[in-house]
């Protein structure tokens, strides 16, 4: 796999040098957009930190509109798009791979702001704030091997990597998420390393707070899991942090289920995972599959918290031009 990676790294490479020099053009709504991506394939948290920026947003009199890449097929929406559907059914939401024209159906809607999900590497759309999320559990997307040392770093298909962590030099400001999860030792090294990769890039620290559990009789406290039998279904680029979170909020963990990110659950897959007395438990963006197919299952409810850095964040965000939404001028 290392030629692939090697193919891989340095076309993303030149993508990103012809829009730097001008060679490729970035068009331009009349309304900011705020985007929010990652350097890795898997999960880092994209969609409660995109969550978390609608709730800022309209909490300052703003109306964002989210716009994503686009569906699964026949107009069907992603996962994120139905998760962001839950978490914020009043907000206008589009899913387009020409992100250009979805953030100008955005506008029509009425939206005067543009948050644009999973955007660092889709440059064609010009973009106010580039907020990089960084997983520090798996920085660079492999996690570390169970025998030791360091994990690998590099570019699909060997690695995770979508381009080089250098690319965080052009971002507006860089998240680490899952802080809980790692040691304070391994935040600070982590922390030195992109400040020698992105100097003067300002930081934030987060974490993906448990708030509760959703049950098919409601929503419940999270003290509800405490010593309760559950089997742990997931499908997520990240399972072991949404592990963690459940074993943290005092569950006990009778069985696990993985499967591949995005994974398209069959009610068959499951049948008869969950001994007598247990539960299933799953990540709220999994639920949104799995009710579709009919398993009944509790949920982990969980929110992003920045814990350090908000300032940053607030002040990009407060910093936002305010414009004419009444028509789109692409430039």
């Amino acid at each position: 796999m290392r030629p692939l990676g090697a193919l891989y790294r340095g076309i993303t490479s030149l993508r990103n040098a012809a829009y730097d020099c001008g060679l490729l053009p970035t068009k331009r709504l009349e309304v900011p957009v705020v985007s929010v991506g990652n350097l890795t394939v898997g999960g880092t948290g994209k969609t409660p930190m995109v969550a978390w920026i609608a709730r800022e947003l309209i909490a300052r009199g703003r109306k964002p509109g989210l716009l994503s890449r686009g569906y699964r097929a026949q107009g069907e929406s992603n996962d994120e798009g139905r998760l962001l559907d839950r978490l914020l059914p009043e907000v206008p939401k589009v899913q387009d791979p020409d992100r250009v024209e979805g953030g100008a159906a955005l506008v029509r809607a009425g939206a005067d702001v543009i948050v644009l999900d999973d955007g660092f590497q889709h440059r064609r759309l010009g973009r106010d704030v580039d907020l990089v999320l960084v997983d520090a559990t798996r920085p660079w997307g492999l996690p570390a091997p169970t025998s030791g040392g360091e994990a690998v770093r590099a570019h699909l298909p060997r690695g995770f990597l979508r381009e080089a962590p250098t690319g965080l030099a052009r971002a507006s400001a860089v998240v680490l998420t899952r802080c809980d999860q790692a040691s304070e030792a391994d935040l600070c090294a982590l922390e030195d390393e992109l400040e020698r990769l992105a100097p003067g890039v300002p930081r934030a620290r987060a974490r993906h707070r448990a708030i509760g559990v959703t049950t098919p009789g409601g929503k419940r406290s999270l003290d509800e899991l405490a010593g309760r039998d559950v089997v742990l279904v997931s499908g997520l680029g990240n399972p072991e942090a949404f592990e963690r979170s459940a074993r943290a909020a005092g569950a006990k963990v009778v069985a696990t289920r993985r499967f591949p990110d995005h994974h398209h659950f069959r009610r068959a897959e499951l049948e008869g995972s969950a001994p007598e007395g247990a539960v299933i438990l799953t990540s709220a963006k999994d639920a949104v599959k799995l009710e579709l197919e009919g398993v009944a299952c509790w949920v982990l409810e969980v929110e992003l918290e920045v814990t350090a850095g908000a300032p940053v964040l607030e002040a990009l965000l407060d910093s936002l031009r305010v414009a004419d939404a009444k028509r789109v001028r692409l430039a």
